[in-house]
């Protein structure tokens, strides 16, 4: 799977979207982990990222590498997932890029950086 820009429709969803996203990842037993993320935002049109302010199992699954899922939706109600391989970033671009929108009172400890491979809406897929 090559790295994909993302469609004009699920950007504009990602402005318009509503409350938390589902941030979820996998440990080496290939057990699921889902976390509410809030501190989210998009590097580029390629890359979704989450501020690592408080992971612990999430940490620890993204450190093993593989594929994220990133879920949210919009303020119609509709429902976007982004999967994509995981990229984990203490400095640089990435995350010098997450400080400037991370709220301050929070750790920014590392950038989590979900490049974007698939795209869902319901079943539909639209990458």
């Amino acid at each position: 799977m090559g790295m994909s820009s993302l469609p004009e429709r699920v950007s504009q969803a990602w402005k318009n979207r509503e409350g938390p996203a589902i941030l979820t990842t996998v440990d080496a037993n290939r057990v699921p982990n889902s976390i509410y993320v809030t501190c989210v935002g998009m590097q580029g049109d390629d890359r979704m990222v989450v501020a690592d302010n408080y992971f612990n199992k999430t940490r620890q699954n993204v450190k093993l590498g593989g594929i994220a899922a990133l879920l949210f939706i919009d303020k119609t109600g509709k429902a976007y997932q982004i999967k994509g391989t995981m990229e984990y970033h203490t400095e640089g671009a990435v995350f010098d890029g997450m400080k400037c929108w991370n709220p301050k009172k929070h750790p920014g400890h590392a950038a989590l950086a979900i490049r974007v491979e698939q795209i869902f809406s319901g079943s539909e897929k639209l990458l």
